[in-house]
């Protein structure tokens, strides 16, 4: 039973932070917005077939080049192909190996840690090699503890912040910026003293990036910025070798530019389409297709089906404003999963109307010629409606009022 119980929070857990949907851009993308800013990097080139990337090697102007995988994922470095080939980084030294690496990069699905088994379609970018004599953590991020951003540095870059954390919480040092005002020269500078910036000319050009990765992170309505690494080159200067973005949605009508960057190729198709109706709908991996209203009553829903030994198959919060259409179209999202093996509804009408969920219910039920076992509670505003509605339809529908007595219905017939 704790076991279940764990799995059961872990599970709500990852819905509601999937729910967020914050937009996440590509690093040539990142890379072209820190530029806008007057951010130094390494010069960084997209290529979207091999022929594309021998010409970008051929005129880049050096030699000494890296390939990497563009997909929205960390750990590209140690990911694999899904046609076996192993790296999402490389080093690059003629054009005809930058269009050979490309060759097996380009339109295949590279697999991480962070992309799960079926992995994510690859595009790639070229930049120049520089030679990193120190690596550097930075971020600006929105602070819960002093309600406001926060500019988080470490001298031990080019590794996993939270093992720094962890390891040595000392390392990381964090600074509160007024949101107004910025972070301001003096405060910059003593920052990149004492993360032990060489010389002055090396700590004035670390300072200046302080200080215009929060006016990015102001002017775009970004939710994070994470640079990792910021790196001394053997040279003396101070370039962000890799950048991460991510973006507040509630920001998209005045944020036109940056939310044209999204990639929806990146993206969990389903979920894309749900966005589209409006429904807050996250793919997990179980077999019990779940459509429920409000997002507290949707992961303890979901507690309550992997109590009785179920997996969900997905969060799916349809709000308290939808229609019948609404409801069909969840429910041709929930049947776009050949896991699913059943389906609970689970509603509240409060806001929402029972009668109009049971309206979607029979619709979709006839329209799509469901076959799979359909379990609904539905409790609240024009309850008794929408049970009538359910009785003389003539459709096997199974109807429920105790929660635990309908998900554990709901689990027998997906094991069935």
């Amino acid at each position: 039973m704790l076991a279940s119980i764990k799995k059961a929070g872990s599970l709500a857990r990852a819905a509601s932070a999937g729910q967020r949907r914050l937009l996440s851009i590509h690093e040539y993308q990142s890379v072209n917005l820190l530029n806008s800013y007057g951010i130094p990097t390494p010069k960084s080139i997209a290529a979207k077939s091999p022929e594309e990337a021998f010409n970008v090697a051929k005129n880049f102007g050096n030699d000494k080049l890296v390939i990497k995988a563009q997909v929205l994922a960390g750990g590209r470095g140690k990911g694999k192909f899904d046609s076996g080939f192993q790296g999402g980084v490389h080093t690059v030294d003629s054009p005809e190996q930058a269009q050979d690496y490309a060759s097996k990069m380009i339109g295949s699905k590279l697999i991480t840690k962070q992309t799960g088994a079926a992995g994510r379609i690859c595009n790639v970018m070229l930049a120049e090699r520089r030679d990193p004599s120190h690596e550097y953590y930075v971020a600006v991020l929105n602070d819960r503890v002093t309600q406001g951003p926060v500019l988080v540095v470490s001298s031990q870059g080019g590794m996993n912040i939270e093992e720094v954390a962890a390891k040595d919480p000392d390392a990381i040092i964090t600074t509160p910026i007024d949101f107004e005002k910025g972070v301001s020269k003096p405060t910059a500078l003593e920052l990149a003293r004492k993360l032990g910036f060489k010389d002055e000319a090396a700590q004035q050009e670390a300072a200046d990036i302080f200080i215009n990765l929060y006016k990015i992170f102001k002017d775009k309505d970004a939710t994070q910025i994470e640079i990792n690494p910021l790196a001394e080159t053997t040279d003396g200067h101070v370039l962000c070798m890799d950048a991460k973005f991510g973006f507040d949605d509630n920001a998209e009508f005045r944020q036109k530019d940056v939310f044209a960057l999204r990639d929806i190729s990146q993206e969990e198709p389903s979920e894309v389409e749900a966005q589209k109706a409006n429904l807050n709908f996250i793919k997990l991996d179980g077999s019990i297709g779940c459509l429920v209203n409000g997002a507290g009553l949707a992961m303890a829903t979901m507690d309550v089906l992997s109590l009785h030994g179920g997996n969900p198959a997905n969060f799916l919060d349809v709000g308290g404003g939808a229609t019948p259409e609404t409801v069909k179209k969840a429910f041709e999202i929930l049947l776009s999963d050949p896991k699913v093996k059943s389906i609970f509804i689970n509603i509240f009408g409060g806001i929402m109307r029972c009668d109009y969920i049971a309206e979607g219910v029979i619709r979709a039920t006839k329209e799509l010629n469901l076959t799979i076992p359909l379990v609904v509670r539905l409790k609240g505003t024009k309850e008794a409606e929408a049970k009538q509605m359910i009785k003389e339809s003539g459709l096997k529908i199974i109807p429920f009022d105790g929660l635990d007595e309908a998900a554990e219905k709901a689990v027998q017939l997906a094991h069935a």
